[in-house]
């Protein structure tokens, strides 16, 4: 397993969470740390266009494809017949970092930050039904809360809330 520290940001759909993820990577990498982050996603996607090279590889029949420049590289692993892999997986194969944000994943047992938007569709609270949420970031005022609230744009205290949780230390950055 990884031994990088994880956090998570999960909600339901249109409920924050990647303006939410982006925020604190900024506030995070501000203050000197080296975030990484894993979103997950419930749809097909595609990070490569057809007609490039590298989507011709893999249309070929290529398992991975690493597309590298001077600026960034790129995994693409194909899955074909397998199954999605486990969070865990993912995690070991990301370099080394002071704090990983995931965002999304509401099955898995890492601590985790509930996002919470008043126009969001669905408002059934997630943290009623899973023991890892640790914290709700809310654009509305909730009450009966037994955990900890934030404004949803109050990221400093967010992060430092998270730094706390993941024991993440100023001279760990």
């Amino acid at each position: 397993m990884s031994n990088n520290r994880v956090f998570g940001v999960t909600g339901w759909k249109n409920s924050g969470k990647t303006q939410l993820v982006v925020r604190l990577v900024e506030e995070f990498t501000r203050r000197g740390f080296k975030v990484s982050t894993v979103k997950h996603a419930h749809h097909n996607f595609d990070i490569d266009r057809q007609g490039a090279d590298s989507y011709r590889h893999r249309e070929a029949g290529a398992s991975e494809v690493a597309l590298v420049s001077g600026r960034r590289w790129a995994l693409m692993h194909e899955l074909r017949s397998e199954d999605e892999p486990p969070l865990d997986a993912i995690l070991d194969r990301l370099a080394p970092c002071d704090l990983v944000i995931i965002e999304g994943y509401k099955r898995e047992s890492h601590p985790k930050i509930e996002a919470r938007r008043r126009e969001s569709k669905n408002s059934e609270p997630l943290s009623e039904s899973d023991p890892a949420i640790v914290a709700i970031a809310s654009d509305h005022a909730i009450s009966d809360q037994r955990l900890p609230v934030f404004d949803l744009d109050d990221i400093s205290s967010i992060a430092d809330f998270i730094a706390a949780v993941s024991e993440l230390k100023e001279t760990d950055g």
